[in-house]
Parts: C-alpha cells; sequence; structure tokens
C-alpha cells in the first residue's frame, strides 16, 4: 500500500476517517503508511514543535480497594511495601524541589480506605500553597468515583470541591480498555468504562480539562483499541474537554496478567493511528516513562508531539517492570527532542507556555 490508498488519501486531505476505516489501515497498511500519514496530520499541527513539560509525581499511597490484575502498584493496608504519606510528608515532598522551576505538580495513588476526604482537600491546598503559580494535575476519574461512593457526593461535588481546593485538569489514568467484558478481565473491581467517560464529561462541563488514555498490548484486539478511540473521540466532539492521549503501553512484570506487551512495531502503529482517529484532540503523547526514550523519539515521527516531561520517581510503571530512568533532567529532555529532529517546546498541563517563560518575557 502506498499514499495512493483511499483512506490515506483521505487522511492527507484532512478528512476524518471512520472506525472501520480504522480497521481497514490496521488490516492493510503498513506501519511505514500509517507512520507518513500520522506525521502528515502532526506536522500540519505543530510543524517540527515537539513539546514538553517540567513536572513532578507524588504518589501519595499506593494502597489500593482494587485489585487489577495488570496493576503491579498496588498493596493491600497490611501487605509489606504498603505506605500512605501524611499531609506533612506531602509538604515535604512539594518543598523539597521548591528550587526547580516546575510547571505542573501531577498526583495519582492508590484508592486508600482509611484515607478521609479533608485528606484529599488539605493535600490540594498545601501543594497549592507551595506552588501557587503550578499546574496542579490530580486523581483520576477512578479516584473521584471512589470518594463519590464512599461520601455519597456527586461526581460535581467531589471535582467542585477540589477546583476550589487548587485542582487544575484531570490526568487520563483508570480508562484502560473501555470494553465490558475485557474490563471484567482486567480489573472487574474498577469502575466502568462508561462511568469513566461520565466523570470526565462532568469535569469539562464544569471546565476543568482532563487527559485521556489507553492501555494496549495485553489481551486486547485491535476492535477493541478502535471502539475505545470512537469513544473518546465520540465524548471529545461533544464538550472539547480534552487535552492529550496518552496511549499507555503496557508493562509485563510483577503483575496476575502474564500478557508479553507490545513490541516495537505495535507501538508505532498504536501512536499512528491514535493520531489519525483523534482528530480533535490537540495532542498524543509519546509517554517515554512506559515506552523507552528511543521508542518515544521514534513516536515524533509516528504522530506524537508530547514527549512528556522530567517527572522524578515514577512509580506505577516502574513497579511492573518498567525498565527506563525513573526521571530526566530538563537539559536531557531537549537533547532526546533535538536529536530526534524536533524543535524542544516547554509547557504547561495546558500547552500553554511554560510559566517560568512567560515570567521572562
Amino acid at each position: 500500500m502506498n499514499s495512493s490508498f483511499p483512506v490515506i488519501l483521505k487522511i492527507l486531505d484532512g478528512k476524518r476517517v471512520s472506525g472501520n476505516e480504522a480497521l481497514e489501515l490496521i488490516d492493510h497498511a503498513s506501519v511505514h503508511d500509517l507512520g507518513h500519514a500520522a506525521y502528515n496530520v502532526r506536522t500540519r499541527l505543530y510543524g517540527k514543535k515537539a513539546f514538553f513539560v517540567y513536572n513532578q509525581h507524588l504518589n501519595f499511597t499506593n494502597v489500593c480497594a482494587n485489585a487489577c490484575r495488570f496493576c503491579a502498584f498496588s498493596k493491600r493496608q497490611d501487605e509489606k511495601g504498603a505506605y500512605t504519606l501524611s499531609i506533612d510528608q506531602v509538604e515535604e515532598s512539594i518543598k523539597s524541589r521548591l528550587d526547580e522551576p516546575i510547571d505542573e505538580i501531577h498526583i495519582v495513588g492508590g484508592l486508600n480506605p482509611e484515607l478521609e476526604y479533608d485528606y484529599y482537600l488539605n493535600m490540594l491546598k498545601v501543594v497549592r500553597k507551595i506552588r501557587p503559580q503550578s499546574r496542579i494535575k490530580a486523581f483520576t476519574a477512578v479516584e473521584i468515583a471512589f470518594l463519590a461512593d464512599k461520601y455519597g457526593l456527586s461526581y460535581e461535588k467531589v471535582l467542585s470541591d477540589f477546583a476550589s481546593s487548587g485542582l487544575d485538569a484531570l490526568p487520563g489514568g483508570g480508562a484502560e480498555v473501555f470494553s465490558p467484558n475485557l474490563r471484567q478481565k482486567l480489573c472487574p473491581e474498577k469502575v466502568s468504562g462508561q462511568r469513566w467517560l461520565d466523570i470526565h464529561e462532568t469535569a469539562h462541563k464544569l471546565s476543568i480539562p482532563t487527559n485521556c488514555t489507553l492501555l494496549f498490548g495485553h489481551v486486547e484486539t485491535w476492535e477493541d483499541r478502535i471502539e475505545h478511540l470512537m469513544a473518546l473521540r465520540d465524548l471529545q466532539d461533544k464538550t472539547g474537554g480534552f487535552l492529550c492521549f496518552i496511549p499507555l503501553a503496557y508493562q509485563p512484570g510483577h503483575n496476575d496478567l502474564k500478557a508479553a506487551g507490545p513490541d516495537g512495531v505495535d507501538f508505532f502503529r498504536m501512536i499512528a493511528i491514535s493520531r489519525i482517529v483523534l482528530d480533535n484532540i490537540p495532542h498524543i503523547k509519546a509517554y517515554w516513562a512506559f515506552s523507552g526514550i528511543k521508542a518515544a523519539q521514534l513516536g515524533l515521527w509516528y504522530g506524537a508531539d508530547d514527549f512528556d516531561g522530567t517527572i522524578v520517581d515514577e512509580k506505577i510503571g516502574h513497579a511492573a517492570g518498567a525498565d527506563t530512568p525513573k526521571g530526566l533532567t530538563m537539559d536531557q529532555l531537549k537533547v532526546y527532542i533535538k536529536s530526534s529532529g524536533f524543535e524542544p517546546e516547554q509547557r504547561d498541563s495546558f500547552f500553554q507556555r511554560s510559566v517560568q517563560l512567560r515570567g521572562r518575557s
């Protein structure tokens, strides 16, 4: 196949493809044809820019009421290695990097039934007080649902309380794969795919932007993947609230699923079809912490425009055996992006110019 293939021509002409056309591409297009089409889309949007963020991850607890088959991060309360940070420890963690110009604090954790509602509000308030200019991207839809159910609150109430306490945006975790049958195999205790979508729709209505994800490379099919992408695209048509899509490569270590994980070709095909199908979601991330730096670099040629950020002490993927660094310096990020043939562009959580750079202009 080459660019004379009708669906490829449609993409090059800037037109939307259907779910069936996306599956046709998967069945018949080579990884190079997909990459060519997706690169054309990302270049039309951003030229040679590749975005990155100076961010800090905070995983405040690994205690979790769920037992997702693919997760190696979570622990039970009395299990060896279980931890929960106190608010004082959260404060200490954020203060320990005050000398760094961090633009984003990324906060997610397990579903710890011992934590009170005020713990979450106080954590946000402490982080906001210490980092008044940084964006706080915190708590997956799964965490929002857990708290809403535990305290008998609406999604709107939880999200409004969090926004009042300092929340700027939601990360995209917890989506996994929307297929109900697959969720029964992967994460039967977790909220349904529809509830995940409902929570993100509520956030968008409250002017809280969010990210979105898909966990791929385990036991799902391409049909499952495309149905997931189409559900995201439909919601984005309705609300316009998604900032970025992150295809998360399944990490095969230390969990009960025992799947192989995606190989390089599968990773690049996933990046490319994401950029092609999600024509209304602005950004596609090549998440180096899960994919590896080399794959993320090449992912920029297959439709991705974002490289994520410095991270520092990423725990969730590494618990499942990710062999990537736990963090990168700003200089390293810039070198990796430049050596890939792209122009580094520092951003905040909203893909706006870094607050640190805005302060200098």
